[in-house]
């Protein structure tokens, strides 16, 4: 068995790795002895525990990485190999894709109980899954999110670039100063017009070619194995929930009328809320509420944007210039989403943590719609270097 498991150990981790590590690496704290990594297909998770492999260990007599979706790993069983490995004087056990392994929650927490002086660091692809886990694990397991690229990232893995990330506070008190030094030597509109269609996730790295195709196969594989798993639903009604996926992704952005949505879908209101809910949690959508209306509409946001510029790429085959106030707002969103509070006013389009209003626009948008509110912004696509209030849109990728 083990024999089996150190060739295909030496598969994975023998491949050439990147140097440059995700802006992830540094917030964990590898010491710890349960490490659940967790986030979307294709967003870095493998790497990052290879990486780490190599940083600290570099043999197998000591560390072993295990796939949980390959044949020999199901077939052995996760304790079984746990088991052998630390009785043979294994420290660490790396496992991908646990979520695809049959009640891994169960094995995973006698392999933590038993083998309390040992290490065992997770990851999943599965977002709905091992949030799910948080409830039974929570007291063994540290949970650590990977998000897909910031543009911050995408300029340093992709152009060589060599940039820290800012704080908020940073970028809407000192954003022209760290812009002059952003956009020197490099076409920087160009470079985020190219993120903002392929940059988020990594694989845009093995060739922009196939990205898209592989990001289709992603969505393909949310829909129909881990949303269709993890809320026990029927084939009938997956092409439904796909479905309602590509009415959001082609509207600009997306207001949902839910009587209208049902009618056009052909299911209740109820199926309506839930299926808005599936992919929120499987991490396609951002629902943002309006602000003020508290628990009244939690079941019902005011809009709704893609989680990524790319799946809007993807998902309407519309160009940039035919889908930029979408590509926009949903940059935004999705930058700030996952580090602050967003909600929708009633001037403006966002609302960061309750304090900061933003307009966001093209480089002809004035500031009228938000003229006499303090702590008001203009974040503004097509321009370079900003002034006081009015903000390079491109800026707000710098936050990690």
């Amino acid at each position: 068995m083990m024999q089996k498991l150190l060739e295909i150990h030496e598969m994975t981790v023998s491949k050439k790795q990147r140097k440059i590590k995700r802006y992830l690496y540094d917030m964990i704290n590898w010491d710890l002895k349960a490490i659940c990594i967790f986030g979307a297909r294709g967003t870095g998770k493998t790497t990052l525990m290879v990486q780490h492999y190599h940083e600290k260990y570099g043999t197998s007599e000591k560390a072993l990485y295990i796939s949980a979706d390959h044949v020999f790993v199901v077939s052995y069983g996760l304790y079984e190999i746990a088991d052998t490995f630390f009785k043979n004087g294994g420290e660490t056990l790396y496992i991908d894709e646990i979520h695809t392994y049959p009640d891994w929650t169960v094995e995973l927490k006698n392999i933590i109980d038993v083998y309390s002086d040992r290490q065992v660091i997770v990851s999943g692809s599965s977002t709905i899954e091992l949030k799910k886990s948080k409830s039974d694990l929570s007291r063994r397991v540290v949970y650590y999110e990977l998000k897909g690229f910031s543009f911050r990232e995408f300029l340093n893995f992709g152009s060589g670039g060599k940039f820290n990330a800012c704080s908020l506070n940073e970028i809407l008190e000192n954003h022209r100063e760290i812009s002059l030094h952003i956009k020197e030597g490099r076409s920087i509109l160009k470079e985020f017009r190219n993120y903002l269609e392929y940059g988020y996730y990594p694989f845009f790295l093995e060739g922009k070619d196939e990205y898209f195709s592989r990001l289709g196969n992603v969505v393909e594989k949310v829909i129909f194995e881990d949303i269709a798993a993890s809320f026990n639903l029927s084939q009938p009604k997956l092409p439904v929930i796909k479905k309602l996926l590509w009415l959001i992704a082609t509207s600009e952005p997306f207001t949902p009328n839910v009587d209208r949505i049902s009618k056009d879908l052909g299911i209740s209101r109820e199926y309506v809320y839930n299926y808005i809910e599936y992919l929120e949690r499987a991490g396609f959508v951002i629902n943002v509420r309006k602000k003020g209306d508290g628990f009244r509409s939690i079941r019902k946001p005011a809009k709704i944007f893609m989680q990524n510029t790319g799946l809007i790429k993807v998902l309407s085959e519309k160009t940039y210039e035919r889908n930029a106030g979408a590509m926009r707002e949903t940059f935004f969103a999705n930058q700030l989403g996952t580090l602050f509070e967003l909600t929708i006013p009633e001037k403006g389009d966002f609302i960061v943590d309750g304090r900061y209003l933003f307009e966001i626009g093209g480089k002809n948008k004035n500031s009228d719609q938000i003229k006499g509110i303090s702590n008001s912004f203009l974040a503004l696509d097509e321009i370079e270097t900003g002034f006081k209030n009015t903000i390079p849109l491109y800026m707000f990728g710098f936050l990690y």
